[in-house]
């Protein structure tokens, strides 16, 4: 990722909204899962191909958030994560 680049280029610390991003050597990510997402997704277009008509099927929101830290780039950049922030991550990256 261009961006993950460029911001370890100027070593600047950045949060993502994917976590492929943290993976790729990005400090921080917090969004919604995309696996579930596309899951959910597939449920409407089975619903859909079933007769179900677009604009009735309800609007609905991420229901899974993570949190990804990459504790290399952290070090890299000379941060610290307090720990009460790893204790909640999802994916630390080490």
């Amino acid at each position: 990722m261009r961006i993950v680049g460029l911001a370890a280029k100027t070593r600047l610390p950045t949060i993502y909204f994917q976590r492929e991003a943290v993976v790729a050597g990005g400090l921080v990510s917090y969004g919604p899962d995309i696996v579930e997402m596309f899951r959910h997704a597939a449920d409407f277009v089975d619903k859909i191909l079933k007769g179900a008509k677009p604009g009735a099927l309800p609007i609905e929101r991420p229901t899974k958030i993570e949190l990804a830290i990459n504790l290399k780039t952290a070090k890299a950049l000379g941060l610290t994560i307090p720990s009460a922030l790893l204790a909640r991550a999802n994916e630390v990256i080490e």
